[in-house]
């Protein structure tokens, strides 16, 4: 039974007219009539009692006039829960975005998100990921996009994007016009080095040194990429951060690292076992649909 018909059949079941019926439905008789006729067939009985003048509901047209308002009112309700509750979807989303990508990333869920549901708004919190993941286990936020490694027991997670680590400095930098896109390590170990302060990425810098028995000269660790660039502007030293997009200074300069690979990986992470709210729920679900349709 296709909803059109039921509407159908209760139109001309109040009028008890097919006439009159098909001019209230804007439908000629002949296939308001048929429709009719293909209903009883499917239902295997007979709905109408047909006069000369009028209809007659039979007893099984009287069950299935009442059952059909009950069908159509539950489809109109249902449509009208679904519309208000996309409407209705409003909150604040609080999300943890480490530097480099994330911001570019999110900013991406987010306009789109935003777009769905007018109603919603967010919050964002920086810090390194080892930050944001403290956050996360304090409970103080839910979701966050982070660099690996991270807590696989904590944390669900989805890879959403990588980039490498790269060497910036001022153009006025004596390594800058070596004529290479790349600084190598003996090079770097002379200099001067601005790093980010999370562990995972000091231990694993160490490590590069160490391989060329060469130890880094690190003057600052800091978890902001924009500070990091400011310093090396001011030739405080060569800053080793992941390559973004975003270098908002005309005298900065980015050199690959030559003997290394390495690059970052971005995740979005959400609390395992926690429980979220609905428009968290609903933006997670956003962004696992943006990044599978890439």
């Amino acid at each position: 039974m296709e909803l059109r018909t039921l509407k159908y059949f209760i139109v001309i079941a109040e009028e008890l007219n097919i006439t009159k019926a098909s001019k209230i439905l804007m439908i000629q008789q002949p296939p308001l009539s048929n429709q009719i006729k293909n209903l009883e067939d499917e239902l295997k009985t007979k709905l109408f009692i047909r006069g000369k003048r009028q209809l007659k509901l039979t007893e099984e047209g009287k069950y299935l006039y009442q059952k059909a308002k009950d069908i159509l009112r539950l489809v109109d309700e249902t449509k009208s829960e679904i519309h208000n509750m996309s409407l209705g979807l409003k909150g604040v989303i609080s999300i943890g975005l480490v530097e480099g990508m994330a911001p570019d990333i999110a900013a991406n869920w987010i306009s789109s998100f935003m777009i769905k549901y007018p109603l919603v708004k967010f919050r964002v919190i920086d810090g390194n990921s080892d930050d944001l993941i403290e956050k996360m286990r304090s409970g103080l936020i839910s979701l966050a996009v982070i660099t690996a490694p991270y807590d696989q027991i904590l944390l669900n997670s989805i890879k959403v994007g990588e980039e490498k680590m790269v060497a910036f400095l001022n153009k006025s930098h004596h390594l800058a016009d070596n004529k290479k896109d790349f600084i190598t390590l003996d090079e770097l170990a002379n200099e001067p080095l601005i790093i980010p302060s999370r562990k995972t990425h000091i231990d694993t810098i160490k490590k590069w040194f160490k391989k060329n028995r060469k130890e880094p000269n690190i003057v600052c660790e800091m978890d902001n990429y924009l500070d990091a660039i400011a310093l090396a502007n001011r030739n405080v030293g060569v800053s080793i951060f992941p390559k973004t997009e975003y270098v908002l200074n005309s005298s900065i300069i980015s050199k690959d690292i030559g003997e290394i690979n390495a690059n970052i990986e971005y995740l979005f992470v959400w609390r395992k076992g926690h429980q979220l709210s609905i428009i968290e729920d609903n933006f997670i679900d956003h962004i696992k649909a943006v990044v599978n349709h890439k």
